[in-house]
């Protein structure tokens, strides 16, 4: 936790530190030496940590690891999973079938209707409904499917009831259903985590169901991410004269997979088919160089020189400074701490901001 807690140590950086080191406490030790005494005075004290366990543990939570079994089992397959996650609720939810439905906020009554129809007949079959808990789509599908299974992944902390026009809603996901976020115990949900949520949300489903997404709108960001992760991506489509559904149509005419209801989810699912894009390359996350293995400045400028502001695969990195992904990842993870370099799950990297 300590070390998941630390700024700038994200999932891509946390899992090189734990590859180079062998273990948290080693890697705390020297975050100094690769970061400078700024982000070592930055490392939350184990105090801090033990209270939010404690925390935790008083609301009727749990942390799980990504190494432990309780860990969502397509979770931990993402490149690389979130290291921590809090969970209240059902945990043995994680360990099932899961779905997630996903759409506007300001959904129409027929895709409100759909997304309950879909999430009903989904858990009748067995499935547990994964969604944000967002007003619209994401709220209509956890409310029909409580009684059958239903996680929320939060972008704030699993103590902070966002939006709070879903209280009601986050109460009874939290006694009958299952809450989770990367996010510590008090932290309020900004714009930068929302991103991380819905990587969370479609790396523990099999698939994703688009219902109503415009042309600029989260949810298609949440179909890429599906594409990144390998998920199966289908979509329910609307009128070309509704705003609400250009985004899903537009999907539908890339290649995703119509769908109309619970039968053709599971009919999708039960003969997936070749994605219309790709993952991008992923770095390997473990291997790296040993502590003892100094890494040439001239490489480290030359993966300074080939980052950019939009993110690109690591594997493109390594190729434009002539070295190995390995060694690039290495490299990256010391510029993350410094303050140079953002890496992303997913085995993508750019500038930092």
């Amino acid at each position: 936790m300590q070390l998941a807690r630390t700024p700038r140590v994200g999932p891509v950086t946390f899992f090189q530190l734990l590859a180079r080191y062998g273990s948290a406490t080693k890697a705390l030790k020297s975050l100094p030496s690769l970061a400078g005494r700024g982000l070592a005075q930055r490392i939350p004290q184990r105090a801090i940590i033990k209270r939010e366990w404690e925390e935790t543990i008083a609301l009727g939570g749990e942390i799980l690891c990504a190494s432990e079994p309780e860990f969502s089992p397509l979770l931990r397959e993402n490149a690389p999973p979130p290291p921590i996650l809090t969970a209240i609720g059902d945990i043995a939810l994680l360990q099932r079938r899961c779905i997630a439905i996903v759409g506007a906020r300001q959904a129409s009554a027929a895709g409100r209707k759909l997304a309950r129809d879909i999430a009903i007949g989904l858990g009748e079959a067995g499935f547990v409904i994964v969604s944000g808990m967002a007003r619209g789509i994401d709220g209509e599908a956890h409310a029909a499917s409580l009684s059958s299974g239903t996680i929320a992944v939060l972008g704030g902390g699993v103590d902070h009831v966002y939006p709070p026009q879903h209280a009601r809603l986050y109460d009874a996901i939290r006694t009958q259903g299952l809450l989770i976020s990367e996010s510590p115990l008090g932290h309020r949900a900004t714009a930068r985590d929302f991103p991380r949520r819905n990587r969370i949300i479609t790396g523990m489903a099999e698939g994703v169901v688009i219902i109503e997404a415009a042309e600029r709108s989260g949810s298609l960001i949440s179909a890429r991410t599906a594409l990144e992760q390998n998920r199966e991506v289908m979509a329910v489509p609307g009128s070309p004269l509704e705003p609400r559904a250009a985004g899903s149509n537009r999907l539908l005419r890339d290649g995703a997979t119509l769908v109309r209801h619970a039968e053709d989810v599971i009919e999708a699912l039960s003969s997936p088919r070749d994605r219309t894009l790709r993952a991008p390359s992923n770095a390997n996350f473990s291997s790296a160089p040993t502590p003892n293995e100094d890494v040439p400045q001239h490489q480290v400028e030359a993966v300074k020189s080939a980052l950019s502001p939009n993110a690109v695969p690591i594997a493109e990195i390594a190729k434009a400074a002539g070295i190995g992904v390995p060694r690039c990842a290495t490299i990256l993870v010391e510029l993350e701490l410094t303050g140079l370099a953002i890496t992303y799950s997913g085995g993508l990297a750019s500038l930092a901001y």
